[in-house]
């Protein structure tokens, strides 16, 4: 089930995971995982391994390899708090699904799933060790980006997807109220769209460098490409939940009040309202051919079978009603297959990578470049927050929410890190330097 094209890109690429410098390995990692549909698959014994399942293996095997140093295979300021979450995440998400499904298949299934989640994030965490791997793993995925958005165009033009004539993805894309919905080597054009709107906040990071802005620009255009070619809400929303986040800037040391009016905002319509506050969402409809009242039933239906999920997920989903097969929420989706503890190492995941982050802001406080990329990953993993309501992480999902927790990781560790003061010292007219950590 492997295209001969894609083959020989694999092969290759899996020859510059092993060999490259580990500072250029992010480029081939990324380009494979987001530019190959999933559906390309080597079948071994009845197991597939996906394209991104093998590329991961090559990358845990360069991490392997390079622990042989002693500095080489580290991960950037060791195992944190949000690398614990993932590990905790995907054991129980493993755990979880094959008490659930108590048969081989489901073992294996699941098993595939584990190595996505955590084969990728480790690999990714090793892949990215500082702010120069920031910037040129951004700067890949705006190649990416500006790759998909022309084929994405193309399909609007001629009706067919590119991606399709390798196999993995249809080849004619979905049509609805009249429109075409571009979806490139996505899963779905919902995926597709979400990926490129909830990239903009890291392309305005890049621009922010000056030396930067050619390959900013063109990631930005597209990633406004993929977000309007796939003809979704969910996408917009994500877009716009971005914007909101660089709005708030200005207001960056009164966050506590929004929240809190947020909380109590929502609490009071839910109290005025005929329906739950939850309802809202399906109201929303961008494009004038949304499904939020998909959504809004699918969140309903969770939260009053709380009772059937709470413990381990539940397998029987789709018997509450019509089209509850399509898990297209991803706190949904955590839970029905997850459970509550999943859910709850889910959220934690998200809040301590916001928390890290903010703690790390007040801790660069003053310095605005610094507080500026902080705040731009900030804006980024917001606009993850808003696009799980309409859409579930799953494969390609999972590796672009791992690679912004690496970031976060990395940008985090190196504000906390403690800083360097000089002091000059007068001596028969000359001057010693001398660089101490603060505190010492």
């Amino acid at each position: 089930m492997l295209h001969p094209l894609v083959a020989v890109e694999l092969a290759i690429a899996i020859l510059l995971i092993l060999f490259l410098p580990r500072k250029y390995t992010i480029v081939p990692f990324l380009w494979m995982i987001f530019t190959v549909p999933i559906g390309q698959v080597v079948v071994l014994g009845g197991v597939h391994f996906t394209v991104l399942r093998i590329i991961i293996l090559a990358g845990l095997a360069r991490w392997v390899a390079s622990r042989r140093t002693q500095s080489a295979g580290r991960l950037e300021g060791g195992l944190n708090s949000i690398d614990r979450m993932v590990i905790f995440w995907a054991i129980s998400q493993l755990v979880i699904n094959s008490v659930q499904f108590m048969e081989t298949q489901a073992l294996i299934q699941s098993l595939g799933d584990f190595l996505d989640l955590l084969g990728g994030y480790l690999v990714l965490r090793f892949l990215i060790q500082d702010r120069d791997d920031v910037q040129r793993a951004i700067k890949v995925f705006a190649v990416i980006t500006v790759v998909t958005g022309c084929c994405m165009i193309s399909e609007q033009l001629t009706g067919q997807n590119i991606f399709g004539m390798l196999g993995g993805v249809p080849l004619f894309p979905q049509v609805r109220e009249g429109r075409i919905r571009s979806q490139g080597a996505f899963a779905t054009y919902i995926e597709a769209g979400v990926f490129g709107a909830n990239l903009i906040p890291l392309f305005v990071l890049l621009w922010s460098e000056r030396k930067s802005r050619g390959i900013a620009f063109l990631g930005m255009l597209g990633a406004v490409t993929m977000v309007l070619t796939c003809t979704s809400s969910t996408p917009l929303l994500s877009f716009a939940a971005g914007i909101l986040g660089f709005c708030l800037w200005q207001f960056r040391s009164q966050l506590r009040l929004f929240r809190q009016g947020l909380v109590a905002m929502l609490v009071g319509l839910h109290l005025v309202m005929k329906a739950p506050v939850w309802a809202l969402i399906a109201r929303v409809d961008l494009t004038g051919s949304s499904s939020g009242d998909h959504r809004y039933h699918l969140i309903d239906a969770t939260i009053r079978h709380f009772t059937d999920w709470w413990l381990i997920g539940y397998k029987n989903y789709p018997a509450w009603g019509w089209d509850m097969w399509d898990l297209s929420d991803q706190y949904v989706a955590v839970c029905l297959t997850g459970g509550l503890i999943s859910f709850i190492i889910f959220i934690s995941i998200l809040y301590r990578s916001f928390a890290g982050l903010g703690t790390a802001r007040k801790r660069v406080a003053g310095d605005r470049k610094e507080e500026w990329f902080l705040w731009c990953l900030g804006v980024a993993l917001f606009a993850n927050v808003v696009a799980w309501f309409g859409c579930a992480a799953w494969a390609k999902g999972e590796a672009a929410l791992s690679a912004l927790l690496a970031m976060i990781s990395v940008a985090t560790f190196e504000a906390m890190r403690p800083g360097e003061i000089k002091v000059e010292v007068v001596d028969d007219s000359r001057f010693a330097s001398f660089s101490n950590p603060v505190g010492a």
